[in-house]
């Protein structure tokens, strides 16, 4: 087997990359990353510098791994600002730093995709030497992987990487006949305060519009971009990606998009766009121009739940943090990140303080599902 690093996905046979990585899972598919990167969401100049991994065997792509080096921390949703500082106090440089992630996206899935029937320990166990050996070469301090999935975090473990922990909150699909069927499996004030909240929609003079990728007419997408724009604009920040992004994946995987629209007396005022997996919904973008009681909640959550139940989807992913989400029935999941850190010293003093962090994240795990709304016998 060869490693290799290519600095663009141009670099690489779309069919070839998606064979190997299925279309279960949308954030890895070739195409939503040729996306990110044709567009210029990431690029050199956004601190996002494309450095993918392939592994070789003769002329067969037989594993491969995205990467990124960074020369920040933003948009990645695992918090290591602190390290940085730390370093900058020590007159150590932190960044640039290698990251494997998919830039933008805290949602859980394989970060090193593997054929069936090759050893991922193997693999992992290379492109790790490979890592150490371009590191040296190049300045770079450390490598992050974000949120991988399965057993991917215990087998970087066993290659020494600090794992840490951290808390997202997710909902499952138990196989609801519809909503009101999930809606019985909640406690009384729960229950009437869910209702309470969907029928102000109504109340407003707000309905709502799921509408199925391939249905997006272009206005609609221009509608919606900018939304997803005004969401950064109130907080006085500039949206991460372009409407070219999301114009590159209209064309190339509308089946695997879902837009939610929300309209009142046939003018838009809000939107919401998901992602479809082969058994999980993924909320991702969400915007609206002036505030409506619940349409937050409506068109992010309870659209999605809906369409979950329709569609027989097992998981409704509606990405990082959201505490507001537990009474609605999201629930507390581990999610993990790994880190392999260049400096033996801050490598000690990092799995020191993860070790540390974890059991704070587990005690806040556990309390965060005190308060789930589930009828007590459920």
């Amino acid at each position: 087997m060869e490693v290799k690093q290519i600095d663009s996905l141009a670099q690489v046979d779309a069919v070839a990359w998606n064979r190997l990585t299925g279309l279960a899972y949308p954030f890895l598919r070739y195409e939503f990353l040729w996306a990110l990167e044709q567009s210029g969401s990431v690029c050199e100049q956004t601190g996002w510098l494309p450095s993918h991994v392939l592994v070789m065997d003769e002329n067969e792509l037989v594993a491969l791994m995205p990467l990124y080096l960074k020369q920040h921390s933003w948009g990645e949703y695992v918090f290591d600002h602190s390290w940085a500082q730390a370093y900058q106090q020590q007159g150590l440089d932190y960044y640039p730093k290698w990251l494997t992630a998919v830039p933008l996206t805290p949602c859980q899935g394989p970060r090193i995709v593997i054929k069936a029937g090759i050893a991922p320990l193997a693999v992992m166990h290379a492109l790790l030497d490979f890592i150490k050996q371009i590191s040296e070469q190049r300045g770079v301090s450390s490598w992050h992987c974000l949120f991988p999935a399965g057993q991917q975090p215990e087998l970087l473990k066993s290659l020494g990487l600090s794992i840490r922990e951290g808390v997202q909150f997710q909902w499952f699909n138990r196989d609801y006949r519809d909503f009101e069927d999930y809606l019985q499996t909640l406690s009384a004030s729960k229950r009437k305060m869910l209702k309470r909240e969907r029928r102000r929609i109504g109340e407003q003079g707000i309905r709502l519009l799921r509408i199925p990728g391939p249905e997006v007419t272009p206005l609609q997408w221009q509608v919606f971009f900018q939304f997803y724009t005004m969401t950064y604009l109130k907080r006085g920040a500039r949206p991460y990606l372009n409407l070219a992004f999301f114009q590159q994946i209209a064309a190339t995987m509308p089946e695997q998009c879902l837009l939610v629209l929300a309209l009142k007396d046939d003018n838009a005022v809000g939107a919401a766009l998901s992602f479809v997996g082969a058994d999980t919904l993924y909320g991702r973008y969400w915007g609206c121009y002036e505030e409506y009681n619940g349409l937050h909640f409506e068109a992010c959550y309870y659209q999605g739940l809906e369409y979950c139940i329709e569609h027989g989807l097992k998981r409704f992913d509606s990405g990082a943090q959201g505490e507001h989400k537990i009474s609605r029935g999201f629930e507390p999941i581990s999610v993990y990140s790994a880190h392999w850190i260049k400096d033996a010293g801050f490598a000690k003093a990092i799995a020191q303080f993860v070790a540390r962090e974890q059991k704070g994240i587990q005690l806040y795990k556990q309390d965060a599902a005190a308060y789930l709304p589930f009828k007590q016998e459920i």
